[in-house]
């Protein structure tokens, strides 16, 4: 699967409000859909990546010899998932705006988890 067919799929997941394949080393994303006004998914993926380092760099200064599944930053109305992407080269993530109304955060995870598996980049 591309990364346009990835971003398509990920829409179709109850609730998505956004997402974005970014490259956590530069900040960049790959390719963005959904967002609007008030979710800019450029700003979100940089600020995203930081996220992801600072966490990265926490399990390396405490010594864990583990792998980030996701992480689930909660809001007031939105969930949002990073994924980092280990099934591709490289240094990818996958980032998930959710509406926590219309959302199943356990069937969102497992769906990211799937487009992870067929993600060709």
């Amino acid at each position: 699967m591309n990364i346009e067919t990835t971003l398509k799929e990920a829409m179709t997941i109850e609730g998505a409000v956004g997402v974005a394949l970014v490259d956590y080393e530069s900040g960049m994303s790959l390719g963005t859909l959904g967002g609007g006004p008030h979710l800019d998914l450029e700003v979100a993926a940089a600020g995203n990546t930081e996220v992801l380092r600072a966490k990265q760099r926490t399990l390396k200064s405490i010594d864990m010899d583990d792998e980030i599944e996701d992480i689930l930053i909660t809001l007031g109305h939105q969930y949002h998932l990073i994924r980092p992407l280990v099934s591709t080269s490289g240094s990818l993530f996958l980032y998930l705006a959710l509406d926590r109304t219309r959302s199943n955060l356990a069937l969102a995870r497992h769906s990211l988890k799937r487009l992870e598996a067929g993600l060709e980049v």
